[in-house]
């Protein structure tokens, strides 16, 4: 069956390394994906310099001059609302538009997040949008045995309704389907403890009304202790709490290897333990590197956001267009709405 042409759009500018290393991605995956063509949107002088000395196929990439950006210390709004040009704004529109299927921003967060609600349209049914994260895990999920699970929301929508939390966990439940090619993946609310009776008034409400969702395989309740171990596939709270989850993962991963080469430094003896176990060590980073699933999603609009990290690299940003434009592919929206449906 052949694969459906896909157009990304990749915001060029605002990224914690510039333009070059988004630049450099794209160029990456036009020479790795045949159906994907991407538009890029930002400073065409400079897009073109970065491209001159960096391999690429160029019938399958295009440029859009913006003339502006939002850097990650500006205020979004105000941000917005002065530079009407923004490399962000200008590819959100563009997908909004129709000329492009998804949007992959390495940018200001809370400026692309905005831009989106601001272009988009929401879902029929969907109040809030939320914006995802993925965590390393030591269990496996989906088809593709992903060593990721997805925690939504962490950031977009602070403080969540019961029936915003259900929302939530029908749209990570149809995103884990397609991109970890998990058939029924395994959803839960993060609460402080198990039963269905623990947490605040609306993650109560939210567990009974999940419970009698059709089609969904719904575990209760999970403790922070499940979030590394991966005991759901799709873990479901507010913006608030998942935002502290998600920036507390990101310190312990850090730490880990930070207090690895304190001991590396300290002691000879731990240097030669450091040195047999440095096989497994380096399997460790390569199974929870981030970079190889490129980035998240914002979901609950009409069209695709996939948000990278600030601090992607080429191979991360090719990563985020691909999966960008495999949730444009498989219908992501049309795939939730079915979801919100039923």
């Amino acid at each position: 069956m052949a694969i459906k042409p896909v157009t990304i759009a990749f915001d060029v500018m605002g990224s914690d390394h510039g333009p070059a290393e988004v630049i450099r991605g794209a160029a990456q995956l036009s020479l790795e994906s045949p159906h994907i063509h991407a538009l890029l949107v930002g400073d065409r002088a400079v897009i073109d310099d970065v491209l001159a000395t960096t391999r690429h196929s160029g019938e399958r990439i295009s440029v859009q001059h913006a003339s502006g950006f939002i850097a990650m210390d500006e205020k979004p709004g105000e941000a917005l609302a002065r530079k009407t040009d923004a490399s962000v704004s200008v590819a959100a529109r563009l997908v909004a538009e129709g000329e492009a299927d998804a949007l992959v921003s390495a940018g200001n967060t809370g400026a692309c997040v905005l831009a989106c609600a601001r272009h988009f349209q929401l879902l029929p049914g969907v109040r809030r949008a939320a914006l995802a994260a993925v965590y390393p895990t030591r269990m496996r999920h989906g088809g593709k045995e992903d060593p990721f699970s997805l925690i939504l929301d962490v950031g977009a929508t602070v403080e969540a309704t019961a029936d915003d939390l259900v929302t939530f966990a029908v749209m990570g439940a149809a995103y884990a389907r397609i991109i970890s090619r998990n058939e029924l993946p395994k959803v839960a609310l993060l609460s402080n403890g198990t039963e269905s009776t623990k947490g605040p008034r609306h993650v109560v409400e939210a567990h009974a009304k999940i419970s009698g969702l059709p089609g969904m395989q719904f575990l209760g309740n999970v403790e922070g202790v499940d979030i590394p171990k991966g005991t759901a596939d799709v873990v479901v709270t507010d913006g608030f709490v998942g935002n502290v989850c998600l920036k507390m993962l990101e310190g312990v991963h850090e730490t880990v290897f930070e207090l690895a080469q304190y001991a590396h430094k300290e002691s000879l003896r731990w240097r030669a333990g450091l040195a047999m176990l440095a096989g497994g060590i380096q399997r460790i980073k390569d199974i929870t590197d981030w970079e190889q699933y490129g980035g998240a999603p914002v979901l609950g609009f009409d069209r695709i956001f996939i948000k990278a990290h600030g601090r992607s690299h080429a191979r991360a940003i090719a990563n985020a267009g691909k999966i960008a434009a495999k949730a444009a592919a498989n219908e992501l929206g049309k795939s939730i709405q079915q979801g919100l449906a039923r």
